[in-house]
Formats: C-alpha cells, sequence, structure tokens
C-alpha cells in the first residue's frame, strides 16, 4: 500500500504508541489527524514534534468516552481532508492492581468503556468512510491480557476489567473484518509489556519492586520489555506490506504467553 496522501486517524497520539505510530506514517507522507484526550502536559511537545516533519496534520480533543462526539469527530476529520484510509484504535485504559488496589464500579466502567467501547463507536462511525477509500486499513490495539488475565507475574499489571475489555477487542477484530471486506483491512495488535504500555515510563512499573520486574522478564521468552519501534515497525507492516491479511492477531508480546520455559533436552529414549 502506497502511503503517500493517504489519510490516517491515529487515536491517544499526544505520546507513547499513539505518537511514535502518528510520527511514522507522516514520515511516509500520511496527512493525519491526531486525536487526544487528556495528558495535556505533552501536548506542546507533540505539536511541535509533528510540525518538524511537515507533514499536514490536525490536532483534535475528544472525550471519546462520551459517544456522541465520536461521530462529529469522524466528520471534522472527512470535512477537512475529503477522506479516512487507515484508523490506529489505539485507545486504552489500563488497570493496575499494583496502582488501583480492589475494584470499586467506577474503575471498572471506565476501563470497559474506553478499552472496548470507544473502538466500537469509533469503527462504527468511520466505516463508511473507509469503504469509500477502496483500500482502508484499521489496527486495534489490545493487550495479552486478554489471555493471561490476573495471573502470574502478571497479577500486579493486569485486572479483571480491562482483561476482559481486552479479549472482547479479538472478537471485535473478527466481526468487523468480515463489516470491512473487501474494501477494509481489520487486523489487531495485541501488546505484552511495552514502554509507556505497562513497562517502563508508566507510573505502574515504578511501583514494581526489581524482584517482581524480573519475575516478568523470566516469564518473557526475549528477556525484555518491548519498545515503541517494535511496536511502529509491526504497524507499518500490518498497513504496507499485508495486503491479504484481515482478522489476524499478531501478538507482539516477547514470548510472554508462552511463559519462560525453555524446551528441555531430548531424552535418549528407551529403544
Amino acid at each position: 500500500m502506497k502511503l503517500k496522501n493517504k489519510v490516517a486517524l491515529v487515536l491517544g497520539a499526544v505520546k507513547g504508541i499513539g505518537k511514535g505510530i502518528g510520527l511514522a506514517l507522516a514520515n511516509e507522507g500520511v496527512r493525519l489527524a491526531l486525536n487526544y484526550f487528556d495528558w495535556e502536559e505533552s501536548l506542546a511537545e507533540m505539536k511541535q514534534d509533528f510540525v518538524q516533519t511537515g507533514a499536514e496534520h490536525l490536532v483534535i480533543r475528544t472525550n471519546l468516552l462520551e459517544t456522541d462526539t465520536i461521530p462529529v469527530l469522524i466528520e471534522n476529520v472527512v470535512g477537512h481532508f475529503g477522506r479516512l484510509d487507515i484508523l490506529i484504535n489505539n485507545i486504552e485504559r489500563g488497570g493496575w492492581p499494583v496502582v488501583h488496589g480492589p475494584y470499586i464500579r467506577e474503575q471498572w466502567d471506565i476501563e470497559l468503556a474506553t478499552t472496548l467501547r470507544a473502538k466500537q463507536w469509533i469503527f462504527d462511525a468511520a466505516l463508511s468512510h473507509l469503504k469509500a477509500s477502496g483500500n482502508g486499513v484499521v489496527i486495534n490495539f489490545s493487550s495479552i491480557a486478554g489471555i493471561v488475565g490476573r495471573s502470574g507475574p502478571a497479577s500486579l499489571i493486569f485486572n479483571e476489567g480491562y482483561s476482559a475489555a481486552n479479549r472482547g477487542i479479538s472478537l471485535l477484530t473478527e466481526t468487523w473484518a468480515r463489516m470491512g471486506a473487501p474494501e477494509v483491512r481489520v487486523n489487531e495488535i495485541m501488546l505484552g509489556i511495552i514502554d509507556t504500555r505497562h513497562g517502563d515510563k508508566t507510573r505502574g512499573w515504578g511501583l514494581l519492586t526489581d524482584e517482581q520486574k524480573q519475575a516478568l522478564m523470566d516469564h518473557t521468552l526475549l528477556e525484555r520489555t518491548g519498545t515503541i519501534e517494535d511496536v511502529v515497525r509491526t504497524a507499518l507492516y500490518i498497513i504496507k506490506d499485508a495486503p491479504f491479511m484481515t482478522g489476524s492477531v499478531l501478538r507482539l508480546d516477547g514470548g510472554y504467553v508462552l511463559g519462560g520455559e525453555k524446551v528441555g533436552q531430548m531424552p535418549k529414549g528407551v529403544l
């Protein structure tokens, strides 16, 4: 897929993974709608970084928990750029047991509303425009919390509401791939422990002891956390180089789901 002059809507673009993908797309000649809501302290730096790319871009502040605002967001993007080709569905609210402690209802509700519900309404509002593109791309972001839940070393970083929401994302990915075909490809990147996403540069990571962090690394085959660049490369692969891929989930977790157990030596046998 040639990206020059395509239009992408990137959610959560003010920092971290969303910003990293947005900058990479800008460098490919993509015109960008960059949505954010909180993290105002990062906004000035974000704006400066995108200005330096020279790419046409529009920064929009929208509270995606207020679903009535979502059609307005999409219409503003299409009204400004005339089209929509790529949706980076990067919105979540991660529940850290080590941060939030036992659940209260409000925490549960906001995790599901952010991580799962907002994605649905964004896709619903964007689908007709993505189909009109003729070669649309959607990337849903999810977490391995949807597989491992609150278990093992990850018990401190994934709780039940966040895990349940992320399990639901994979169902949406498969359904949306059917709805979008053949004009729109819908795929999912399922993240493990990534810098700014349950890894370094997050409040929760700083609350873990060295022993707790090491237990997470011991459970990860590649023995490290992921980087924003790891995620950016995967996203660009899906957008640019995987035209026959839809309805798929790429697990980007360094092997955490497989666990840290290595393959043992083959026994001699008895024959």
